[in-house]
């Protein structure tokens, strides 16, 4: 049980910002009113002149399938051996040990979705999980969370570039929707009670059965319309991620009714199609009414610059609450977590940080993280203190 004291919480709801207490009871939200009566035995934190908000959430990155330090040996994030292999599992390559965690709790990012990279056209399933914990079971809320699909460069290169399909982004979309076309037929069939089990198309389940997303690695303006074009013919969720040129085309991403992962912006301008690669995107899809998150696309920025980003969002004309939300509730809602994530109210899981400022402010510190209604990190006079490891990694 923990009782925190008279803190400014920004609950990412209507309700707004109240100067009140939050009273977590086994992981869950329970209250949050002024003079809240404190429980016996519950741990207090006394919040008087402090911030509270949300954790923070990157609905697209790598952490722990490319980990830190480690090199090629701790890189597991494409199987370049098939353009075509939905069955692979993030949670089969996720480390929970990669020290890249201790950065992301310590910045107060507590929710991440973590998957496979881009060189495939179909890369396999994403995974929901916090950031605290040995167990990746344990530290998942959602798994499959999305089906990674992607366009454009990768693809070409790392196949193409081989001499094996697809050399072309006419090739990347036609293995796309053969595949999703031999899925749907054989869905259909099962429904029918015909054929054998087949482990591979047995992915797309929850795909065409609108439980989770196809997630679509797409930069430049015409595969950014491509792949709204094929989830649209086959009547599929979808998610537009990275969407670096979407400002180029933001009343066709808005009618299209699906919402964009935009970044990483906080890196170099490494190949062509991310050329226009800037911090002003996130704010041009916002307005037009776009659900928009961010995202670091850890490791390409390192997971803990994800509240940066989201203050160069904010400068580049996204505003400050807009870019509050693109990395709380907005991207819970994207991740289709927002009944327990993304927002402080009772019922929700007790993920929130503790501030000495605002957090879009650069040289703001993250005093406490508390997840699942636990303060699993903390700093005190200058240290970090973690609850549950022996170091920082």
């Amino acid at each position: 049980m923990l009782f925190v004291k008279s803190g400014n919480i920004h609950t990412m709801e209507p309700t707004g910002t109240l100067k009140a207490d939050l009273l977590a009871v086994d992981g869950k939200i329970v209250k949050i009113a002024p003079n809240l009566p404190v429980p016996e035995g519950a741990e207090v934190w006394d919040a008087i002149g402090l911030e509270i908000y949300p954790g923070f959430i990157d609905p697209h990155s790598h952490i722990g399938i490319s980990e830190d330090k480690i090199g090629s040996v701790g890189d597991d994030c494409n199987e370049k051996t098939n353009p075509l292999a939905p069955s692979l599992r993030a949670l089969d390559a996720i480390n929970p040990m990669d020290s890249a965690f201790h950065n992301a709790v310590a910045a107060g990012i507590t929710g991440v979705m973590v998957g496979p990279g881009s060189s495939n056209v179909v890369g396999g399933q994403f995974a929901f999980i916090k950031t605290d914990g040995r167990s990746v079971e344990k530290m998942t809320l959602l798994a499959p969370a999305a089906m990674k699909i992607a366009f454009g460069e990768n693809p070409k290169k790392d196949y193409g570039g081989s001499g094996k399909a697809p050399m072309t982004r006419m090739g990347i979309a036609a293995l796309l929707r053969e595949e999703l076309f031999r899925a749907q037929r054989y869905l259909e069939s099962q429904t029918k009670g015909e054929g054998e089990p087949d482990f591979k198309l047995e992915c797309y389940r929850p795909v065409f059965e609108g439980q989770i997303p196809l997630k679509a690695h797409v930069h430049r303006a015409d595969d950014i319309l491509t792949a709204i074009r094929i989830a649209k013919e086959f009547h599929l969720g979808l998610t537009l991620d990275h969407c670096t040129e979407g400002h180029l085309i933001v009343q066709e991403i808005a009618e299209s009714g699906f919402p964009a992962i935009v970044g990483p912006s906080l890196a170099s301008r490494s190949k062509i199609e991310v050329e226009e690669a800037d911090f002003k995107t996130a704010g041009v899809l916002d307005k037009a009414r776009v659900l928009v998150a961010l995202t670091t696309d850890h490791p390409v920025t390192r997971l803990q610059y994800l509240p940066i980003c989201a203050a160069l969002a904010a400068k580049e004309g996204m505003g400050h609450e807009a870019a509050l939300r693109a990395i709380t509730i907005n991207a819970a809602r994207i991740c289709r977590l927002e009944n327990r994530l993304g927002s402080l109210k009772p019922g929700k899981d007790a993920d929130f940080i503790i501030t000495d400022g605002d957090p879009l402010e650069i040289k703001t510190q993250v005093l406490a993280t508390v997840m699942n209604g636990k303060v699993v990190y903390r700093k005190k006079d200058g240290k970090d203190i973690w609850a549950n490891t022996n170091d920082a990694g």
